[in-house]
């Protein structure tokens, strides 16, 4: 997916201050203030080591923004562009000690979000053709969220729940300590708002036939094989309800994910898309 919406600065400025804090310390970049003249210039260029799908560009460019504006960050490989060993996505270009200094955040955050991207484009490609959704969980980084999500949408993924404000999701130990499936569900159908999403998970084909007659606008089948899933879609099928979204999660990999997406459910939530993704390798070289 290419050409996506920038992130507001608001939102990921504080982060990446954050992470720039955490790599200069008490007193700053020791090796560039030492070894190269503060009147110095330079260039060099981002280049991945890996194949797969860029994404993290917008804080990685911010961070040089936040370290020196007098660097020029030069965009060669947007959020969303599939790229080979090899390929520059970036150039940088300004103060010898800046390019230095803000060299490893900026890497960190292009490989982690690149790692995630790559990981959302392979599951996107292993269900093709079917009609059915990747999308990430709230298994995210604690304050990345919003980069990681982004990263997901790069990959071609949906982002799911951005937070629990988001919408009204009821798990197992919702209904557990809520006094149960009908109390849970009588509560929340009634006191939701009109503009509130209700997603309900189920684990059992019992739960399910509990669950329908509540009409939530998701159901969300948990840890069911795929004969189960397919008996599943039947039961919603035949309910006299409105279309609901069919999701399911549990089990998901690679290996599995296309069986899962066969049996026609809407959305597969998956959460090593953000928990499990790989590193993507850039490096900064020279010009």
């Amino acid at each position: 997916m290419s050409h996506l919406p920038p992130l507001p600065s608001v939102i990921i400025e504080p982060i990446v201050r954050r992470a720039l804090e955490e790599d200069f310390g008490q007193s700053g970049d020791l090796s560039a203030n030492l070894l190269v003249p503060a009147s110095a210039s330079g260039s060099l260029l981002m280049r991945a080591r890996d194949a797969g799908v860029i994404a993290g560009m917008q804080a990685a460019q911010l961070t040089y923004r936040c370290v020196d504006p007098d660097i020029d960050f030069i965009i060669e490989a947007g959020d969303g562009t599939l790229v080979v060993p090899g390929t520059v996505v970036a150039r940088v270009e300004g103060p010898s000690r800046s390019l230095l200094s803000a060299e490893r955040v900026a890497l960190n955050f292009l490989g982690r979000m690149s790692g995630i991207a790559t990981l959302t484009a392979a599951y996107v490609e292993a269900v093709a053709g079917t009609g059915t959704r990747i999308a990430a969980t709230r298994k995210t980084t604690p304050g990345l969220r919003a980069l990681e999500k982004q990263a997901v949408l790069a990959g071609g993924g949906y982002a799911h729940r951005e937070s629990l404000a988001a919408a009204i999701m009821i798990k197992d130990n919702h209904i557990a300590l809520a006094g149960g499936i009908h109390a849970a569900l009588s509560t929340v159908m009634e006191a939701r708002d009109h503009m509130t999403t209700v997603s309900v998970e189920v684990d059992t084909i019992a739960q399910l036939k509990i669950v329908l007659p509540y009409q939530p606008d998701v159901v969300l089948l948990d840890n069911m094989d795929p004969v189960t899933l397919r008996e599943a879609q039947n039961i919603i099928h035949s309910f006299d309800t409105n279309r609901l979204t069919v999701e399911a999660s549990g089990g998901v990999n690679l290996d599995t994910v296309r069986g899962i997406a066969e049996t026609g459910v809407d959305i597969i939530s998956v959460g090593a898309l953000t928990h499990s993704a790989p590193n993507f390798d850039i490096g900064m070289d020279a010009a």
